[in-house]
């Protein structure tokens, strides 16, 4: 396994630190040497049209997919790796399953069970993964449900919500463990026009908070309002990055600029 050099460890302030990170399926190469860098308390949002990479891109910082060469970094370790000695060497399952749990994760259709409460979804990595007493548990559950504001709805099955409902348990889920960064795959993409603004308005607040998130999204205007910096991927590399002021006002990728037309 490449060894990094001490130089390759710069980038201090990233939670996520991703440099000339490449993934191929079989013969074909999804990413092509992304560059990434998400800072402590930064909203980071990643815009392109559908197939650039970007569910590919979150996957790989969450270890739900391998990558074969450049480097990825979350907070002081390696993804896909762990220390042996005075080298890196390929993570055990163990590791990998208990760094996940320190990600927190957004998916585009939610991934609830199906069979567990909105509380039970909630609070079951703290239980389960965590260990966590189950009172302990239940009680930090309901301040999560009740910050996303469906505390009312606790004993309820994901049946029994809308999607906009759904996808606020699951991020209520994510944030459970106070992880170091939440990942958001097009959150709002799978949900009704109406129901959309509720779960915006929950990223907003945790946005407000502080929260370290990277989030994949086709809501432009709202990476707009609320983004610190935004990356526009084009086939697999990193077009063109900066503020969304830079990136999203004021463009000067001609790829960045007919995809920000089109879907305007």
């Amino acid at each position: 396994m490449h060894n990094p050099s001490p130089a390759d460890r710069s980038f201090p302030d990233g939670i996520v630190r991703i440099r000339n990170l490449r993934k191929s399926f079989n013969e074909h190469e999804v990413l092509k040497g992304i560059d990434l860098n998400v800072r402590k308390g930064e909203a980071a949002f990643i815009i392109g049209a559908s197939g650039s990479g970007k569910s590919t891109l979150l996957r790989c910082v969450n270890s739900l997919e391998t990558y074969q060469a450049g480097e990825l970094w979350v907070e002081d370790y390696l993804v896909g790796a762990e220390r042996s000695g005075n080298r890196w060497v390929e993570a055990r399952a163990s590791t990998t399953a208990r760094r996940r749990s320190q990600i927190g994760m957004v998916f585009q259709r939610f991934n609830l069970f199906p069979n567990m409460t909105a509380l039970e979804n909630v609070i079951s990595g703290l239980v389960m993964v965590q260990k966590m007493p189950k009172a302990q548990a239940r009680e930090r559950g309901m301040d999560l449900l009740a910050k996303v504001g469906l505390a009312e709805r606790a004993g309820s099955y994901p049946s029994q919500l809308s999607g906009g409902q759904q996808q606020r348990v699951a991020i209520a889920r994510a944030i459970a463990a106070n992880p170091a960064v939440i990942l958001f795959d097009e959150p709002t993409s799978a949900l009704d026009p109406e129901l959309v603004g509720e779960v915006l308005s929950v990223m907003r607040e945790l946005i407000k908070e502080g929260m370290t998130m990277l989030i994949v999204t086709h809501e432009i205007s709202f990476a707009e309002e609320v983004g610190d910096s935004v990356y526009f991927i084009d086939k697999g590399v990193v077009a063109e990055h900066g503020s969304p002021q830079q990136v999203i006002r004021q463009p000067s990728h001609p790829r960045t600029i007919e995809f920000l037309a089109r879907i305007r």
